[in-house]
């Protein structure tokens, strides 16, 4: 996925953002370019796995639940070296497995490691001779999983890793009727070919570029929620439930309108779904119980009025160009009308921070004579053009001003990256209410823990901090995501 940069803020005075350093350790990293990350969570006992590795060697260090190192050991690789890292789970007996996807993800070397007598073993998983594809990968319950589509058929297949076992669940879809923006039906193959599947992470930020995507999988308990926003009449969602491979379909109607729209989306968050219909004379939002439909929230906004208690200006981007502000609401519908439209909430405490925004993408191409071809040579250029603006959702979900003047943890854990972009080599941990960076110090050659909590320390007022949606996030943290 594309990342880009929206909006840094930067301060006039100095501040001081809630972080404190955990800890550091000496370490010495080879070959950067081959070097990675990964930060684990024992879901049973809290606590947490860090793996980082180069050409030759891998480091596993285990802290306890207070972030405590106790354990580390250092053990040799071979064959993960021309491998991608999609994941990981922990066993029972607190034995930490690596899963390494061939680069044409046909297998997988799933690598065990022993912290107690610091050894390792492995064993290979071949996928059956129908595999076509890797949907995604995520971790639940120190069990991982990895969900795929098989050629020629209706289905997903989803496959659960533990204490060394694989066992296979089947969605089949085969019986549910799928439609484009035409109204013409259309096979589940040719829904996720053309509109491919992505993850949302609810522990960042949504980007508005993944906010726009028409298929989105949320992960929630045991149950993958699937919804399908393909058409401009109704989001189609499914419930995956993992234990039984059993699914539930549920539709859920947009907003009526008196006027044609081509701008819909909708956005999982705690059992709620959320839609938005936009064109350039109106906005309408509502927010629905996801099990029974109803409706719990409704707004409407036309162009002449003006949008109360918003936490940002509207914001316009034209491909990496300087953002720039939209005076109007009308100015701001202008833009959004016919772009593939967005909605992403990111919930913290009992308040929803949310963001409504278009994003469209166009490639091209044209021809350079600065080459030996007599016709000249084609060069492919895109353009890209997103517009957006954020709110704040209190916990009976209305509108509410954000008076909190300090930065979320996450807000402060971007900042720290953008203000060291030296750092290359990092993952994040969501835990409890704060965040955990793990990254690698290459001048220092040392580890580093730190530690990212809501709020700051002024030490002179400086600008004031107008929106959580302003500071950068071309970061993407959590589990490491297939291709």
């Amino acid at each position: 996925m594309k990342k880009r940069l929206l909006l840094l803020l930067l301060f006039s005075k100095t501040l001081l953002f809630s972080q404190t350093v955990l800890n550091s350790l000496p370490l010495n990293l080879n070959f950067l370019g081959k070097t990675q990350i990964l930060n684990a969570q024992d879901e049973k006992t809290n606590e947490v796995y860090i793996f980082s590795w180069d050409d030759k060697n891998i480091n596993i260090l285990k802290y306890n639940q207070s972030l405590f190192l106790a354990n580390q050991f250092t053990d040799s690789i071979k064959h993960e070296t021309s491998r991608d890292l999609i994941g990981y789970s922990i066993s029972d007996d607190k034995k930490p497995s690596l899963y390494w996807s061939s680069r044409d993800y046909k297998n997988i070397l799933i690598t065990t490691y022993n912290p107690h007598n610091k050894t390792s073993e492995s064993l290979k998983f071949d996928f059956p001779g129908n595999h076509d594809y890797i949907i995604s990968c995520f971790q639940q319950l120190n069990k991982f999983y990895i969900l795929t589509k098989e050629k020629d058929f209706e289905h997903l297949l989803l496959y659960k890793f533990e204490e060394g076992k694989c066992e296979i669940k089947m969605f089949d879809f085969s019986s549910f009727v799928f439609k484009n923006e035409r109204n013409v039906q259309i096979s589940f193959n040719a829904l996720i070919k053309y509109f491919p599947i992505k993850r949302i992470d609810p522990d960042i930020y949504t980007p508005v570029e993944l906010a726009s995507s028409i298929s989105k999988m949320y992960v929630v308990q045991d149950h993958i929620i699937l919804t399908f926003d393909n058409t401009l009449t109704k989001t189609q969602a499914f419930d995956l439930t993992i234990k039984t491979g059993d699914i539930k379909e549920r539709t859920f109607d947009f907003p009526a309108s008196k006027t044609p729209t081509r701008t819909t989306n909708s956005f999982y968050s705690d059992n709620k779904l959320f839609q938005i219909k936009a064109n350039k004379e109106f906005l309408l939002f509502e927010i629905k119980d996801f099990d029974s439909g109803k409706g719990i929230r409704n707004y409407s906004f036309s162009k002449n009025d003006t949008i109360p208690l918003m936490n940002s200006p509207f914001v316009m981007q034209i491909d990496n160009n300087t953002p720039r502000q939209l005076k109007t609401t009308e100015k701001f519908l202008k833009n959004i009308n016919g772009l593939p439209g967005g909605v992403s909430v990111f919930k913290n405490n009992r308040n929803s921070f949310i963001t409504f925004s278009g994003f469209g993408e166009y490639s091209d191409f044209y021809f350079s004579f600065n080459s030996s071809d007599d016709f000249g040579e084609r060069i492919p250029y895109s353009l890209s053009k997103a517009v957006y603006f954020d709110a704040m959702l209190n916990e009976n979900l209305k509108f509410t001003r954000d008076y909190q003047s300090r930065p979320l943890a996450i807000d402060n854990l971007f900042y720290f990256l953008n203000s060291n972009k030296d750092i290359k080599l990092y993952d994040a941990l969501r835990l409890k209410n704060y965040y955990v960076l793990s990254y690698y110090d290459s001048n220092l050659k040392q580890f580093i823990m730190r530690k990212f909590t809501d709020g700051l320390m002024i030490e002179d007022l400086g600008n004031p901090i107008m929106n959580k949606y302003q500071f950068s996030k071309p970061f993407s943290f959590g589990d490491i995501k297939s291709h």
